[in-house]
């Protein structure tokens, strides 16, 4: 008993500290404000701080067919070092400097938000004085705070709508800037000629980005309103959570908001827990909607060929197929969304309303150091207003949790933006990552896959050993020797697939040399026409000039005249009276017929004269009489030809041919005309009378068999 009565403190020890307490209360509260303002910053930066990324499986480069790589191109999404590193490298972009427009607005967002919180402490403090003069039976005192009420609504008002617009005017800035670096890496920007190409090697070349449309238009717009949103969803409920808790420290001590704070945080630990991976949900719900898009835009682009096939149901099961993933994801995400908001809502709004309320409680049923005591109205003004900061501080403190989820989508749209740009820079040095051919394992094959050749600027086209490969990994011609001086049209023929115009595209430096020397003038002084030509939109004179304006044609001295005179070298002159004039727009490809599509390409390489020209099956839908008309206005304008047909009748305007034979073979020799020509008539003549053979060999059967019924007669 006397130990016991030792180790007991006594009423007088009890009474010594409570009142050491009570002459250093200002001190400790100060002291505990400060440390919870540490720790609300601290914990804030801990809980955006660097995740690790959910564990994936190692996905091959270059390899794989079908649906093998699925699984591997699913979108790596999370709140970690590379989400920072890839969203510092963004806001690079929409915020080049702190002069920047953007800064501008940022600043302006800021202020704004700092100028609310104040207004929300004051509004609070003004709802505890209008009911604590209801309770006193104060009119005057009452209709007083009225008019504050509604004086202070002016400037509220007015910052809340200010708010709105500067945020949205700042996620416009943001799409703005990053579309036109996007736009200006996937077209370039004409200062460096082989950005020019990123476009086509992106769908050609490259597997990692299907659907670069959605990309640049939807994804970047979710990620521009999302990261303009984050910065109002982060840094305005921290200001909050300080500013509210620290205006209810005056009010309940310290004391109590440690103690809250210690049951907030306990289970926000339990909702965290509980939260899914949204962030990862939006990728892939980005991803799988960009898939079901391009495969209806598949359908729109080949209609033809299905209308044709009558593949409308294989095509209705692609686009049911595609549509049914995306129905089972979105649902998943919603099922997931619904326990999450009920746990959510659970936790945030009536536990820690309960908390709330016990908290607002202390000043009323217990005394508290240096506090003077009060009337009911006193005690009901206290408690009205703590009740108010405490409901704001609880609304920050909730839209602090709810930003992670915010920062987890916008760590999605992070990701496919990111992937957009850092496969673009790929592209731009020529790394590519594409499913090959299983022949592209083949240790011979793959040693010429991993060259590279060399391309020499010159006058000439010359090739030196070079193979042609197609983007896939497939070798149609292991090692290709062939040149071409201006002035030699070439003829190039061959069977289907055996590389014809693989070779033009390496020309116009689409595809990539994998070995031997390339020596061709630079890409602008070739031009294309397909059996199919490019018309852009636009006017009838842009078809013509494409792809300069009419500010450039004006520059190099051209006028409407000039480009008549062209069009009547191609007999098409009455298309400007026929259509409405040069200014009338139309869809070009659906108001002209094959043949005068083709003879708009021509007209198009007449106005550009250019050292070379690649016609691939160019005359096919036009007179034989005026395929001659424009090869030889071609020759004289000074344009060299590399022409793929099977037409006879263009033989003669070429002196050199280069001829595959479908198996990796090939010969280049020069073309005598007049004498293939006269082969491939002889040929003719004979494949007409082998025909004739069978029938001559069973008229001859009739013959002998009608002699010997005679000869029995």
């Amino acid at each position: 008993m006397v130990v016991q009565s030792r180790l007991a403190p006594s009423k007088e020890h009890i009474a010594q500290l409570a009142n050491a307490y009570a002459r250093h209360r200002p001190l400790v509260q100060r002291g505990l404000t400060v440390a919870f303002v540490f720790y609300v910053i601290s914990s804030t930066y801990r809980g955006f701080s660097s995740r690790p990324a959910a564990p994936s499986a190692p996905s091959s480069k270059r390899k794989g067919k079908g649906k093998e790589g699925d699984n591997a191109s699913k979108p790596r999404v999370a709140v970690d070092a590379i989400f920072y590193q890839r969203l510092s490298k963004i806001l690079r972009i929409v915020i080049p400097s702190i002069r920047s427009k953007e800064a501008l607005l940022l600043c302006m967002h800021s202020s704004l938000l700092i100028f609310r919180t104040v207004i929300s402490l004051y509004v609070a403090a003004l709802d505890g004085k209008i009911v604590a003069s209801l309770v006193r039976a104060q009119p005057v005192p009452f209709l007083m705070n009225i008019l504050k009420w509604l004086l202070v609504a002016v400037p509220a008002t007015w910052t809340n709508s200010w708010l709105s617009y500067v945020q949205n005017k700042l996620a416009l800035a943001y799409r703005t800037r990053l579309t036109q670096e996007v736009m200006r890496q996937y077209l370039g920007d004409g200062s460096e000629p082989q950005d020019l190409k990123v476009f086509y090697k992106l769908a050609n070349l490259d597997d990692r980005i299907k659907n670069p449309d959605q990309m640049i238009t939807h994804d970047i717009q979710r990620f521009s309103t999302h990261l303009a949103a984050i910065y109002a969803n982060v840094a305005k409920p921290v200001l909050d959570v300080i500013l509210y808790n620290y205006q209810l420290s005056q009010n309940v001590g310290a004391e109590g908001l440690v103690l809250l704070t210690v049951l907030v945080q306990a289970s926000a630990a339990l909702l965290r827990a509980l939260t899914p991976a949204f962030g990862q949900y939006a990728a892939l719900s980005a991803q799988l909607a960009g898939n079901l898009r391009h495969t209806h835009s598949r359908l729109a682009e080949f209609a033809e060929e299905v209308a044709f096939f009558g593949g409308e149901e294989t095509e209705k099961m692609l686009v049911e197929r595609e549509y049914a993933g995306l129905v089972k994801h979105e649902n998943r995400v919603l099922r997931k969304r619904w326990w999450h908001g009920c746990v959510e809502e659970g936790i945030v709004k009536w536990l820690w309303g309960s908390f709330g309320l016990c908290i607002c409680a202390i000043p009323v049923f217990f005394k508290l150091p240096g506090m003077a005591a009060v009337d009911m109205g006193g005690r009901t003004e206290g408690f009205v207003t703590n009740r108010r900061l405490l409901l704001s501080a609880s609304d920050a403190f909730g839209r602090v949790m709810y930003s992670y989820k915010d920062l987890s989508e916008l760590a999605g749209y992070t990701t496919r933006v990111a992937t957009l740009l850092e496969t673009m820079a790929d592209v731009r040095k020529g790394k590519f990552e594409k499913a090959l051919v299983s022949s592209a394992s083949i240790e011979e094959n793959a040693k010429i896959l991993r060259g590279r050749g060399v391309i020499i600027e010159s006058e000439e086209i010359q090739f030196e050993n070079v193979p042609i490969v197609t983007p896939n990994g497939d070798i149609l011609v292991r090692s290709l020797s062939f040149y071409v001086k201006p002035g030699q049209h070439l003829l190039i023929v061959g069977p289907n697939g055996c590389g014809k115009s693989s070779l033009f595209r390496i020309l116009g430096g689409l595809w990539p040399v994998y070995g031997g020397i390339v020596r061709k003038p630079p890409a602008s002084q070739f031009i294309l026409i397909p059996q199919r030509p490019y018309l852009s939109l636009g006017t009838l004179r842009d078809q013509v000039i494409y792809p300069h304006s009419k500010e450039d044609m004006e520059a190099r001295g051209i006028t409407d005249e000039d480009l008549g005179d062209i069009l009547r070298v191609v007999q098409m002159e009455n298309i400007v009276e026929r259509e409405g004039g040069w200014d009338s727009a139309r869809e070009w490809r659906e108001a002209l017929s094959g043949g005068d599509q083709q003879k708009i390409a021509w007209a198009r390489l007449f106005y550009h004269k250019p050292k070379y020209a690649v016609l691939d099956e160019a005359t096919s839908l036009v007179p034989p009489d005026m395929e001659g008309m424009m090869m030889e206005h071609a020759t004289r304008l000074g344009i060299t030809l590399l022409t793929v047909s099977h037409r006879p009748s263009l033989w003669k305007y070429h002196s050199m041919i280069l001829q595959y034979d479908g198996q990796g073979g090939y010969v280049f020799t020069k073309l005598d005309a007049e004498k293939r020509l006269a082969l491939q008539q002889e040929k003719e003549a004979l494949d007409l009378k082998l025909l004739e053979v069978p029938k001559m060999r069973a008229r001859l059967a009739e013959l002998q068999e009608l002699a010997a019924e005679r000869t029995r007669a």
